[in-house]
């Protein structure tokens, strides 16, 4: 049997529903997001809590090391932190001479340290490679459309996508505002590329 809790994009209730779920006694704990991790693993110290697409679950505490992640939470990782200048590098590459990208991000989709991490890591590499980062926040889907306007406004020439799982729920729309305004852009996962990412 299988038991479903959804916050319905409400942070604050994510600790009641790890509860109540922990109360149900069920066998694992399946965590989708970094915040539903966090409440999850605050809940309980037993029972197995997994965890997908932590862009680094060593930094933000949920695991000692990849190799042995130790206590309750294993899970997958992207790697976020150390991709985010790779991917820009590709996408330097793949738009020559492009002077302005647009990071596309949400606040709160992955863990603090993790995004501290994510943002320095991208402006470094935004200097070695000699362009400006236009950071756009995105806290739900009703914030893509003005993130997209923010972007043409300035203009970014090129668009990088970090991970969030709203990004990866909402991936159509992204990859279809990408194409509807032109932008190049680079995505963390091949699922937007097969809803027609640019």
């Amino acid at each position: 049997m299988i038991e479903y809790r959804d916050a319905k994009g409400k942070l604050e209730r994510l600790p009641a529903l790890a509860a109540e779920l922990v109360a149900l006694k069920v066998d694992v704990i399946l965590a989708p997001t970094p915040p539903a991790a966090l409440a999850d693993k605050h809940a309980t110290r037993t029972l197995p809590i997994v965890f997908i697409g932590l862009a680094d679950p060593v930094t933000d505490g949920f695991v000692s090391s990849l190799a042995r992640p130790g206590g309750n939470v294993p899970g997958l990782s992207s790697l976020g932190p150390e991709l985010v200048g790779k991917r820009l590098e590709q996408l330097t590459q793949a738009v020559p001479g492009v002077s302005r990208v647009a990071a596309l991000w949400q606040p709160g989709g992955q863990g603090e340290r993790t995004e501290k991490d994510m943002l320095k890591g991208a402006e470094v590499a935004a200097q070695a490679l000699g362009v400006r980062l236009q950071f756009v926040e995105a806290r739900g889907p009703a914030d893509i459309d003005r993130a997209f306007s923010d972007m043409t406004r300035a203009p970014a020439g090129a668009l990088t996508v970090w991970g969030s799982a709203m990004f990866f729920s909402e991936r159509r729309p992204l990859v279809g505002l990408a194409a509807k305004n032109r932008l190049p852009a680079v995505y963390g996962s091949m699922e937007y590329v097969d809803a027609g990412g640019p």
